[in-house]
């Protein structure tokens, strides 16, 4: 393997009272197709996955997941699992511009280079948290390293190649409309936008006056010149670990993650629409979703002594069955969440969560 470099060792966030430190390093590892940096939190838990997140286009692993992982209730979780949070190349703090002409690597050389990550580390299996183009990359890495992926958590995942309108409407809008401004259409919803909240306040100027800025286009144009995933049900070509699909109501991907989720494994796949949450629910919802990630964990036999206390919901379900041309298929179990106190339901996989405020 190429050239490994221990680059720093950093503390992320105060310690609460009675906490102990945790032990935070970030690395750099040459890849076939580049340098990548990636920051490591925890000690290694014996026979348990790490949790690995890649954050999404015009972010960094902390402007993506920072308000996620350090809410409250997901230090339960952060304190069982060692969490490996990568940067993209060019994205990390401080990352010098790319030279001009640089060939920047397609999101599924992006996924090749994870695995000199968990070689590097000496980790065998990982939970993969992905947003949008990192949702597409780890998708990606668990097709060609499917004995690798315990589970997947996608949020915004459009696994679908642009067509040649996406193609017209993308060239159109470039002509109007920044970089910054077409990514934080990416981003956030245009009711988002139009109310131009804190949140997308701080956003956009993140981007518009990111000192790597350059570098932040080259992988949104990866982004855009990604393969089609080509999941079919029924077919080999599919994600064989458990997956929770998350994604905003009215945000920008909610119509490609419900396409997502008629392509994948119904007894394998869980669907959360969360209501209230844009086009950002790790940043807007992180309460609802670290509950949903607990649900998720001990769905797959981790966590199991985990109290869910936090999300409110009314316990209806119903489960349906429908036959299609081709045959049988079982639909989804829905679980509608909305003001009442209680516990998740159990059961089987294959649900859809519609989460309300």
């Amino acid at each position: 393997m190429a050239e490994l470099q221990e680059v720093q060792i950093t503390e992320e966030k105060p310690l609460l009272p009675g906490q102990t430190p945790e032990a935070v390093k970030t690395h750099s590892v040459e890849t076939p197709y580049g340098s990548v940096s990636f920051t490591v939190f925890g000690t290694p838990k014996p026979k348990r996955p790490v949790i690995l997140t890649y954050h999404d286009v015009g972010l960094n692993y902390k402007t993506c997941f920072q308000p996620l992982f350090q809410f409250g209730d997901m230090q339960e979780i952060i304190q069982n699992f060692v969490r490996v949070h990568v940067n993209a190349p060019g994205m990390e703090e401080g990352a010098p511009v790319f030279p001009l002409g640089y060939q920047y690597p397609s999101l599924d050389q992006l996924a090749d280079m994870i695995p000199c990550i968990l070689q590097y580390l000496n980790f065998s299996t990982i939970i993969g948290v992905g947003v949008g183009a990192g949702a597409y990359i780890l998708s990606r890495y668990s097709l060609t390293h499917p004995d690798t992926v315990e589970g997947l958590v996608l949020i915004n995942i459009d696994p679908n190649a642009k067509g040649w309108m996406d193609w017209a409407a993308h060239k159109l809008t470039g002509l109007t409309s920044s970089i910054p401004e077409m990514i934080l259409g990416h981003l956030f919803s245009q009711e988002e936008l139009s109310g131009n909240s804190e949140l997308v306040q701080k956003y956009r100027n993140t981007i518009t006056h990111a000192p790597n800025l350059e570098n932040i286009e080259l992988y949104w144009n990866s982004y855009n010149n990604r393969r089609d995933l080509n999941f079919e049900r029924g077919g080999d070509i599919t994600l064989k670990c458990p997956v929770m699909l998350v994604v905003g109501d009215q945000a920008p991907h909610e119509d490609a993650v419900v396409e997502c989720n008629s392509k994948l494994d119904p007894t394998q796949t869980s669907f959360l629409k969360m209501a209230d949450s844009g086009g950002q629910p790790q940043l807007t919802q992180p309460g609802k979703l670290t509950e949903a990630f607990k649900y998720f964990l001990q769905g797959m036999g981790y966590m199991a002594s985990s109290c869910m206390t936090r999300l409110s919901r009314s316990r209806t379900a119903s489960l349906t069955s429908a036959a299609s041309i081709d045959g049988n298929r079982s639909r989804a179990r829905t679980l509608s969440q909305s003001s009442e106190s209680g516990t998740l339901p159990s059961g089987p996989p294959g649900h859809t969560m519609e989460v309300s405020c």
